[in-house]
């Protein structure tokens, strides 16, 4: 919608419009200058006109504002401006009022609103029963945190709106008249059209305004057609008291309701009820509304629309009670007189797709033997009242590990057999049968290689390697960072940073769930007998040609295997022997099948299997725990020797 208005431009002669006047001929021209705007001087769109009834040819513009000491909102709270303050401005030009206004406006812009509430006494019973922090529902919706509830002023304006003083329409008409103009309901309730009059809209239906301008231009013109839209709704004051975030007075749009100057005032305090907000309008109640039917169920039936200086009261909050465990929504509820627990549970969601629907556990503090479950079947529950300080507790049965007899199996064979792919079968199927279904390994298979990775390993694993890490973590908190007293802070400063990059590396690495089977290095069949577990994964690699010599050498590399295996000292003779700074007392040797063997166990006189791993450890300085613990890191997370890696740690 184009709307038209008057400025400083040059006028043009575009022609002359003659005007049908139903009623006196004196007052009608044949012929009018017509502005750039296309709306002749003296049409009811004439945007000179002013609302003036004791002068209606007056040739000023419109104020913005009906009053010069307009309120502005901050986040809906009120401000002011300097009734003179206008695009041309300047701080020089305002009297001191004006400039102090000024100032507090700024400073009402600047301030925001007050911090979430804080925990009630509740809240911190719960956290001590259950181990966490369990929020209020509902608060996280109603934090200010600078977002704007307010009704804006384009939004869709319905029918039934009753217009009222300070509202602003735009009024557009083609036909014999085309243009458009804004006009202000004034404090007598109308508008002022120029060779109309005044057209009374206070108290009209919004969607009776178009017939009721329609009427009055009707008087004086014919062929025409009007089109009304909403400019801007008035500003309205309400309160909100009560046990509110923000309590205080706020300037709210003419179409705001309950819950739009709540979510203003940055909703309940922590004492403050959810369940309960009155409306006082004249000094009586009008409504009670329950902000959990607009939360929980989208009902806005009780939210009423706001007038001028109506009072909102929040009372205290209620009984409450906790819903915990496999609930759509774990929160501290809020109960009212009479509800059950059945229908605390439906304000929660009710279970969630894992958790138990026949039953739920109750904790309740007034008992007399005390805070102990008791189990509360379904159908009990719609007649068992909510007590204020219950705690209701729905378990999970959907991840209740399940025996491994009752579990069916998922496999994945990779690798270097003839039908590679995932196979699922029954529970308790043997790892024979299924490498029978991939049809058997391939000539190039190597069995000695096969990796076995499990799920439940892995998670047995991870825990196993977190804990560790906490010992280190212990142990590395605990130990002098030298036991050098020439050391300068700076040196250890920098070994402490060390230590703790080290720990960092250490909490990335991740267990891989390996499983080391039992089978010979000349076996040509995987062991059939083995037992199958959901997700497990077997990866058969090719037969492997060369051994591999890492570490501390002075010529790392992988040997090609030719004739009769070596013993694990003579490839070390190959790459070189180890270095000055090797550790030869913790030499080892990782297997294709994932095993390690140590020197103390033999490593360098055993002969090599296809697809070892020779590692010679750096050799460390054993006065400076963080310096060892440092360049092991390095060398484990080089080579991801994460096995290794432990075993060397604790040596």
């Amino acid at each position: 919608m184009m709307v038209f208005r008057m400025g400083p431009r040059l006028w043009l002669h575009i022609g002359a419009i003659s005007l049908l006047a139903i009623g006196t001929a004196s007052a009608v021209h044949a012929q009018l200058l017509m502005p750039q705007n296309g709306i002749p001087q003296g049409s009811p769109l004439d945007p000179n006109a002013q609302q003036d009834t004791d002068n209606p040819r007056q040739d000023t513009e419109p104020s913005d504002s009906n009053d010069p000491d307009e309120p502005l909102t901050d986040n809906g709270r009120e401000t002011y401006r300097p009734s003179t303050l206008g695009p041309q401005s300047t701080s020089s030009q305002l009297t001191p009022e004006q400039q102090a206004r000024m100032q507090q406006d700024i400073l009402n812009r600047s301030t925001r609103a007050k911090e979430p509430p804080l925990p009630g006494e509740f809240e911190d019973y719960v956290k001590s029963v259950i181990g966490k922090r369990l929020k209020r529902f509902g608060q996280d919706l109603t934090l200010p945190s600078q977002r704007d509830f307010a009704v804006p002023a384009t939004a869709s304006v319905p029918p039934d709106y009753r217009m009222n003083i300070g509202d602003s329409i735009i009024i557009s008409l083609t036909g014999s008249v085309d243009g458009s103009v804004e006009r202000e309901i004034d404090t007598n309730g109308n508008i002022f059209l120029t060779s109309v009059g005044m057209v009374r809209l206070a108290g009209v239906r919004f969607g009776d305004v178009r017939n009721k301008i329609s009427e009055a231009i009707g008087t004086k013109y014919r062929d025409y057609t009007v089109n009304v839209a909403v400019q801007k709704l008035r500003g309205i004051r309400v309160y909100v008291t009560g046990f509110a975030n923000n309590p205080g007075a706020f300037t709210v749009n003419s179409l705001s309701t309950i819950a739009n100057a709540v979510f203003q005032a940055g909703g309940p305090a922590s004492g403050g009820s959810f369940r309960s907000v009155k409306l006082y309008r004249n000094g009586a109640e009008v409504i009670d509304f329950d902000l959990y039917e607009l939360i929980r169920n989208g009902s806005r039936v009780n939210d009423a629309v706001l007038q001028n200086e109506d009072v909102l009261f929040i009372p205290p909050a209620g009984e409450q009670v906790a819903v915990i465990g496999s609930v759509q929504q774990e929160a501290i509820y809020e109960i009212r007189d009479g509800e059950s627990l059945q229908q605390m549970l439906a304000i929660a969601g009710g279970p969630n797709v894992l958790g138990e629907e026949e039953r739920f556990f109750l904790y309740r503090s007034q008992e007399n033997d005390g805070l102990g479950p008791r189990e509360i079947l379904r159908d009990d529950s719609f007649k068992t009242a909510a007590v204020g300080g219950d705690i209701v507790q729905v378990l999970s049965k959907g991840s209740l590990v399940q025996p491994v007899v009752r579990q069916s199996v998922l496999v994945r064979v990779e690798g270097e057999v003839n039908k590679p792919g995932n196979y699922y079968v029954a529970p308790n199927t043997p790892m024979a049968t299924v490498m029978e279904l991939a049809g058997g390994l391939t000539d190039r298979a190597f069995p000695f290689g096969t990796k076995l990775v499990r799920q439940s390993v892995r998670e047995q694993q991870r825990e196993s390697y977190l804990e560790a890490i906490k010992q280190l973590e212990l142990a590395v908190s605990s130990a002098p960072l030298t036991s050098n007293s020439g050391l300068s802070d700076s040196e250890r400063a920098a070994q402490l940073l060390g230590a703790r990059e080290v720990l960092q590396r250490l909490r990335r690495a991740q267990p891989d769930g390996r499983v080391v089977m039992d089978i010979p290095p000349s076996a040509s069949v995987l062991p059939g007998a083995v037992l199958l577990e959901n997700n497990d994964r077997i990866m058969i690699p090719p037969r492997a040609t060369t051994v591999g010599v890492f570490g501390a050498v002075y010529r790392p590399a992988s040997f090609l295997l030719e004739g009769k295996p070596l013993r694990v000292r003579e490839y070390l003779d190959r790459a070189g022997g180890p270095q000055r700074a090797a550790d030869r007392g913790n030499i080892i040797v990782v297997r294709a099948n994932g095993a390690v063997l140590s020197r103390k166990r033999g490593a360098l006189s055993a002969r090599v299997l296809p697809g070892d791993v020779i590692f010679v450890p750096v050799k460390t300085n054993s006065v400076s725990f963080w310096t060892k613990l440092r360049e092991i890191s390095t060398i484990v997370f080089q080579l991801g020797l994460t096995t290794a890696a432990v075993a060397t740690i604790g040596s």
